[in-house]
């Protein structure tokens, strides 16, 4: 880690094991990688929960350009997705559940609002509470 103070947001080193092999590795061609991708991941978890914008990043993290840089190549290569599944089926499995849940919850509400969405979704609920 970094010697800059931590934030509450940051990743443990416990986090950061169980993580880390999952993030894809450094090319072998090309310019050596010298961005901690700990300290990208944590300045997304940051900005996921200060809800700031990318350029309100603190100067005590990678560039901002970097980080997004990042977190748009890891979007687009399915790898948020991945990590997701992957530590989502590692958590039920630790709690004694199956990997992938069986059923879903879906509310009249969701339904109604996916029907229209957005603005229309609002006025037909404001029209049926009247």
């Amino acid at each position: 880690m970094s010697d800059r103070r931590a934030y509450p947001s940051d990743l443990s080193d416990q986090e950061w094991a169980a993580l880390e092999p999952l993030l894809p590795q450094a090319g072998v061609r090309g310019r050596p990688r010298e961005t901690s991708l700990r300290e990208v991941v944590n300045a997304v978890l940051y900005l996921l929960r200060t809800g700031c914008a990318w350029d309100y990043l603190p100067h005590d993290f990678p560039p901002s350009d970097t980080v997004y840089g990042y977190f748009r190549q890891w979007e687009a290569e399915g790898t948020l997705e991945r990590l997701h599944a992957t530590l989502r089926r590692r958590v039920r499995e630790a709690e004694g559940r199956a990997a992938a849940p069986s059923a879903a919850v879906i509310d009249s509400q969701s339904v109604k609002s996916t029907e229209r969405g957005g603005r229309l979704a609002r006025l037909a609920t404001m029209r049926a509470r009247r």
